[in-house]
Formats: C-alpha cells, sequence, structure tokens
C-alpha cells in the first residue's frame, strides 16, 4: 500500500489517498505532468512493478483501451481524494481511524496491517495520542486488536459502522478500479 501524502513547509503531513492493488503511483507523469505535490510513500509492502514513464507514455499512444482505463482510475481517485479531504476536515478522529483502516484492508486485502501509531497519526493529521486513544476505543469494543505496529481487524461489519458516510462514499468506486 502507497500512501500519498501532502506535505505543508512547516512540516505537518496528512495522507490524501491510497494505493494498493487496484491501481498506481505516479498517475501524473502517464499524462505529461511532471510535477507532483504528494508524496508516495511505500507503508504496506507487497509486489508490484516499475514502469519508465517514457515507455508507457508510448504504449498509451496506441492502446486506447489502457487509455482509458487509466483516465478512469485518475477520475475515480480524484473523486476519493476529495472525499478523504472532506473526511479530515469534518468528522472525528475515530471516524476517520476506522474509515481509513476499511480503505487500507480493501487494497491490501489482509485484516492485518502493519502500522503504528505515529503512522496513522500522520495519515490522519493528528497526534499521536489522539490515534492512541481512538484506537483504544476501537480495541475497547472488540473491533480491532492492537499490538505495538500491527492492527489486526476483527470485526469489518462493526468497524464499518464506526466510520463516517465517507467510507461509503469512497466504496462506491471501488468496482470502477476492480476493488470489491
Amino acid at each position: 500500500m502507497v500512501s500519498l501524502v501532502i506535505a505543508t513547509e512547516d512540516g505537518k503531513s496528512v495522507e490524501v489517498g491510497e494505493v494498493g492493488r487496484e491501481g498506481f503511483a505516479g498517475i501524473q507523469a502517464a499524462v505529461g505532468i511532471n510535477r507532483n505535490q504528494v508524496r508516495e510513500i511505500v507503508q504496506i509492502a507487497g509486489d508490484g512493478f516499475r514502469v519508465r514513464i517514457g515507455a508507457l507514455r508510448s504504449v498509451l499512444q496506441s492502446a486506447s483501451e489502457l487509455q482509458r482505463i487509466l483516465t478512469r482510475y485518475a477520475v475515480v481517485q480524484g473523486m476519493q481524494f476529495a472525499q478523504t479531504a472532506a473526511c479530515n476536515r469534518l468528522h472525528n478522529v475515530e471516524q476517520r481511524l476506522a474509515r481509513w483502516l476499511l480503505i487500507t484492508q480493501d487494497r491490501v486485502d489482509s485484516s492485518t496491517l502493519a502500522i503504528t501509531h505515529d503512522f496513522l497519526a500522520t495519515m490522519l493529521g493528528t497526534d499521536r495520542p489522539t490515534v492512541s486513544l481512538a484506537a483504544a476505543i476501537l480495541q475497547d469494543k472488540q473491533i480491532i486488536e492492537y499490538t505495538r505496529g500491527a492492527v489486526q481487524i476483527l470485526s469489518r461489519a462493526k468497524l464499518e459502522a464506526c466510520a463516517c458516510e465517507c467510507y461509503g462514499v469512497i466504496q462506491q468506486y471501488n468496482h470502477e478500479i476492480g476493488l470489491k
């Protein structure tokens, strides 16, 4: 899973999106944009491959179906970014944590996520103690189990109930980009 992160001049950062088995990072380069304010950080290991941008651009000139798929992916990703931005501003950290865990599980297809509270704080745009409190609430409800450096999702249904509507909005587009 690759986190797409925006950092400000004062060193603060927040995740605006994720890429997992459904997509690819660096979509702006595929359409000729060489600048990117989004930092791409591999957070959870997995299989992937690298394509040289020149080779991709060359293939896109003659592969209209691939071009259509990548365009669809870029549009869906943009809509998901917008929903994530709204969520980060409008919802409490427990709801945002539930949303983040669900989205990440969708992208890595695992109920165990190797992540720390520090990492989650950065992804959710808050501080570590706030994430620890939210994780403790979810753990007390027996929705997750948190051990040092890993979160185990015990009940996806309960986690979905704790998430705000943003997860449902983001999930509506999952089938458009090859997720369940």
